[in-house]
């Protein structure tokens, strides 16, 4: 849509705009997106002529009369701007309806039509959000929080592909998203449990240890209770691990006797669970 919109400042308007489709942007978060805590004295009039600008490109690509833009598309209101569009418009939109559907099917039960539905969900995404946008600070955190539910949405997939007993098949991506997300707990457990199931029980301890290697050394942290219960479930060969709820069971579960198990590097103790 902004193909002809080359400068960084309408650009982000209109980014921020379409981040909030159908919603009123008020005109201070405007301006601190473009100036910060520093708007000259002209911000007022500078953004109205960004506005201009960007109601003159919906003209040209939606074939609209650009009085007509103002009164439809991009209205104005007493304290900001509002984008109006329909849902089939905005990938935003397509990837939030298929999330959220597929996530419905995963409490549903329903695994592999939730696998479908995220799958195309993030099969929306063309990049990493805001790619071609120069962030300023509102547009940073939104891009943050796009990038965030974008990772949910993947480990629910993820999720949903380990209850169908597909571990082999998805280890390559699980791999490459657990390397770029070396603190992220919940995606190291799904990638030591896909690798047990592989019959990979040693990769799946060293994937714990570089966990461990990285929290300790980064962060002066010990890995969390919850994913010790998976590193011992693995170590003993815990049935639990195969089972299509493995990483929640694992999550809870507690074992029933205090057990000393010797890793190459530690020695790791157990306590004892609930009678």
């Amino acid at each position: 849509m902004a193909g002809d919109l080359t400068a960084p400042k309408p650009r982000k308007v209109l980014a921020l705009l379409l981040v909030h489709a159908d919603r009123v942007v008020p005109i201070d978060l405007l301006t601190t997106e473009l100036w910060d805590d520093e708007p000259p004295a002209s911000a007022l009039t500078t953004l109205q002529t960004y506005i201009l600008q960007i109601r003159r490109m919906l003209a040209r690509t939606c074939g609209m009369d650009p009085a007509r833009v103002a009164r439809e598309l991009l209205v104005t209101h007493a304290d900001g701007y509002q984008l109006h569009l329909d849902d089939a418009s905005l990938d935003l939109h397509e990837y939030e309806r298929l999330a959220d559907q597929g996530r419905l099917a995963q409490l549903c039960g329903d695994h592999e039509h939730a696998s479908r539905l995220l799958g195309a969900a993030l099969a929306v995404w063309r990049g990493s959000a805001l790619v071609d946008v120069r962030l300023g600070p509102v547009l940073r955190v939104e891009a943050q929080r796009l990038e965030e539910a974008r990772l949910a949405t993947w480990k629910q997939r993820i999720d949903a592909d380990l209850a169908l007993g597909r571990h082999r098949e998805i280890l390559g991506e699980l791999g490459c998203l657990a390397a770029r997300h070396p603190l992220h707990e919940d995606l190291q457990a799904q990638f030591m449990i896909a690798l047990y199931r592989a019959g990979r029980r040693t990769d799946a301890l060293d994937a714990f240890r570089r966990l461990r290697e990285v929290l300790v050394d980064e962060l002066g942290l010990e890995p969390s209770r919850r994913i010790r219960r998976v590193q011992h479930a693995i170590l003993t060969g815990d049935p639990v691990l195969d089972t299509a709820s493995a990483l929640d069971t694992a999550w809870t579960w507690e074992p029933v006797a205090s057990t000393a198990v010797r890793t190459s590097s530690e020695l790791v103790t157990v306590g004892r669970g609930p009678a």
